[in-house]
């Protein structure tokens, strides 16, 4: 979107139009709708801006649940924006800290700006870009509390504020088709900027989930989080924001409810042994917060080999940071014994989950050729050095 047709879009004219269109459905329906926005004398420009944002209004229904429906995007910042169910965990930090006034540097759409002003904290969000800050402002109007301000974090007034927010632009910079960054010194502001405002303050950090481990600084608690079980981003916190005693969690957000394992540090693994009735598959969140070794004396359970991310167990034990499975039986590895087994056991739905094994769970999929209206789930891995095909079924 370039300044022009945000402009037409931010008119009255543009959000009377935008507010009166019925919910974005097909790509058939739309063009159907801009043939008739025409007829209506509606100039070119203003009917495709105002069906995008109602496009990406749908689409950020995932993110933003109702408020989506009076909010204004960008394609790419929609994409980078923070789950207003986790922003509203990144709030909480600084209340429960006891910090009033936070500047929110490389704000985007203001997804974190809009949570941190929603409990009543003053805040300062900085963009760059000059389309995104006036959505920022936009999106923020409701909030006497909440100020936007057009420029780069490097160079904003921090003289005013107690704690600071950083979200870098891990992507090339524009509004749609952007590219991921892997060099953390080309995110804006960059990686370097960040580490050293944090010295001395209270600073939160949102970065990628894959993000290198070894560059996370030794004073920080890092958080990983993920959402209905996807891994969303890692948070580093310092100063007031670091909890005592804890510099590794893994936080599993599913709907409503809330669950969360901490350490002062990477946990050992548990050791391994022979294979149980039950296998367990950690979370994301745990894995990249290498505490599986906690978890898996949590369910008094072992490793069944090491390097591989698996815990199996005697005993069921229901848990928010791990899928459970009861192992049913062992089935031959090879692909064309594989297939026979599981023809006469008349399975026809299979899910497959794999580690430490070179496997494309797609493509086996389509080899296999089932047959039948049994449902089943293949835990394809190694134990004891040796290539297993478990097949089990969900607790």
């Amino acid at each position: 979107m370039d300044r022009s047709e945000f402009l037409e879009l931010l008119s009255p004219e543009g959000l009377r139009l935008l507010d009166s269109l019925p919910p974005y459905q097909t790509e058939k329906d739309v063009v159907r709708l801009v043939s008739d926005l025409r007829k209506q004398g509606h100039a070119p420009g203003l009917v495709a801006a105002v069906l995008t944002q109602s496009k990406l209004r749908r689409k950020a229904v995932a993110k933003f649940g109702d408020f989506a429906s009076r909010m204004l995007f960008t394609e790419a910042g929609l994409e980078q924006a923070t789950r207003l169910a986790v922003a509203a965990r990144h709030a909480g930090r600084f209340r429960s800290a006891g910090l009033t006034r936070v500047a929110d540097l490389g704000c985007g759409i203001g997804g974190d700006a809009l949570a941190v002003a929603a409990i009543e904290l003053d805040v300062t969000a900085v963009e760059a870009d000059e389309v995104t800050a006036a959505i920022a402002a936009y999106n923020l109007a409701p909030f006497p509390n909440a100020t936007v301000v057009h420029g780069r974090a490097e160079d904003a007034d921090l003289r005013s504020v107690d704690a600071v927010f950083l979200d870098p632009a891990r992507r090339t910079a524009g509004h749609t088709q952007t590219e991921r960054l892997t060099d953390p010194d080309d995110y804006t502001p960059s990686l370097g900027f960040a580490y050293e405002l944090a010295t001395g303050r209270s600073v939160g950090l949102k970065l990628g989930p894959g993000f290198d481990r070894d560059l996370i600084p030794s004073n920080a608690e890092a958080q990983w989080i993920s959402s209905d079980g996807q891994v969303v981003e890692l948070g580093l916190w310092f100063g007031a924001l670091a909890r005592p005693h804890i510099r590794r969690a893994a936080l599993v957000l599913r709907g409503d409810e809330a669950h969360e394992l901490t350490a002062e540090s990477d946990s050992e693994d548990a050791e391994t042994g022979e294979l149980g009735e039950y296998v367990y598959e950690p979370d994301g969140s745990v894995i990249r917060a290498r505490l599986i070794g906690d978890l898996a004396r949590q369910l008094d359970g072992r490793m069944v080999a090491d390097g591989i991310a698996y815990i199996t167990a005697d005993h069921a034990m229901p848990t928010p940071f791990a899928a459970g499975f009861r192992v049913l039986e062992t089935l031959p590895y090879g692909e064309r014994d594989l297939r026979r087994a599981l023809r006469e056991r008349g399975v026809g739905s299979l899910e497959i989950k794999k580690r430490g094994v070179d496997v494309d769970p797609a493509a086996l999929r389509r080899r296999l050729a089932l047959a039948g209206d049994r449902s089943a789930t293949l835990i394809l891995t190694r134990i004891a050095g040796r290539h297993t095909a478990l097949l089990a079924e969900r607790l």
